[in-house]
């Protein structure tokens, strides 16, 4: 693995240990990296699914000021449908449910939307074939 490309995106947080909670549950990501930072006093972490060099910086703020909110979002593709409604399951339970499970065939697939603890929404998805559609656009150069 290299760190080139797109490596990060930093979402503010209101309670840190809340998030860390939300994304292994829902995004299966875990904490690679956490600390304090010495200059502005904010706890920090970094979350990734160890599945490319790329992480989701938390960072502890007072005030969440603007959130990704339905349009703007976190997505993370699942291994099957029954991983999504499972997770929508759990999640309507847990009363994070926004939108879902639809079903909006090729290339949007099988998805849902969450709400983490500060409002972010993070959506999990089945059958998006975002691998495929990039390949396509590699060999199409």
């Amino acid at each position: 693995m290299s760190d080139l490309g797109f490596t990060h995106i930093a979402l503010g947080v209101s309670d840190i240990d809340q998030s860390i909670s939300f994304y292994p549950k829902y995004a299966a990501m875990q904490v690679v990296h956490r600390r304090t930072d010495k200059t502005k006093h904010v706890d920090v972490a970094w979350i990734s699914d160890l599945t490319r060099p790329f992480v989701i910086v938390l960072i502890q703020v007072a005030d969440v000021k603007s959130t990704l909110a339905p349009s703007s979002h976190l997505g993370v593709a699942c291994k099957t449908r029954e991983e999504v409604d499972r997770l929508c399951n759990e999640a309507r339970s847990e009363g994070v449910l926004l939108e879902g499970p639809h079903d909006w065939g090729f290339p949007v697939g099988y998805w849902a939307f969450f709400r983490d603890p500060d409002g972010h929404t993070l959506e999990v998805s089945y059958g998006q074939e975002i691998s495929f559609t990039i390949a396509q656009a590699i060999n199409h150069e």
